[in-house]
């Protein structure tokens, strides 16, 4: 049986939205962007400050292509454009882009006086048990990547 979302079920609708954002995230400049954002591994808020300045970088450009995708993305589910419960089931990455910066959320926000910075994505992403049960899980296996990356760094 199909998942609820506010007392509605997900429509034909719906689907041709999150197949078009799939689409979307397909473009060969955004599959770069995610690419760099996977591998990108931030150790402090000092290295996303620095990234966020240097707005002559691809990097930067790739750091901000696929954060505001994402929040726009979230946009739409908050705004009942499209069905909540569908969109996470299509739409993990979101939860991904979000745990990876995470931990310098309230600096980044107070950094650059934007309260509500990356908000949508985060509203989503701790919406309901479930999705905050995912965040807390893929924070674990970040965390685990993390020691694992520094053991191979040890050897």
């Amino acid at each position: 049986m199909a998942k609820k979302s506010a007392g509605k079920r997900a429509t034909a609708a719906d689907a041709e939205i999150v197949m078009k954002m799939y689409d979307l995230r397909r473009e060969a400049e955004m599959r770069k962007a995610r690419a760099w954002y996977a591998s990108w591994n931030p150790q402090s808020f000092d290295e996303i400050t620095k990234l966020s300045m240097n707005f002559t970088s691809q990097e930067n450009a790739w750091l901000r292509q696929v954060l505001t995708y994402w929040e726009n993305a979230a946009a739409m589910v908050l705004h009942g454009a499209v069905h909540k419960d569908l969109f996470m089931d299509w739409n993990g990455e979101m939860l991904f882009i979000y745990v990876k910066i995470k931990p310098w959320l309230k600096q980044i926000r107070e950094f650059n006086n934007m309260p509500d910075w990356l908000g949508k994505v985060e509203k989503v992403a701790t919406s309901t048990p479930e999705l905050r049960k995912r965040v807390a899980f893929m924070e674990e296996r970040f965390k685990k990547m993390a020691e694992m990356r520094a053991k191979s760094a040890k050897a």
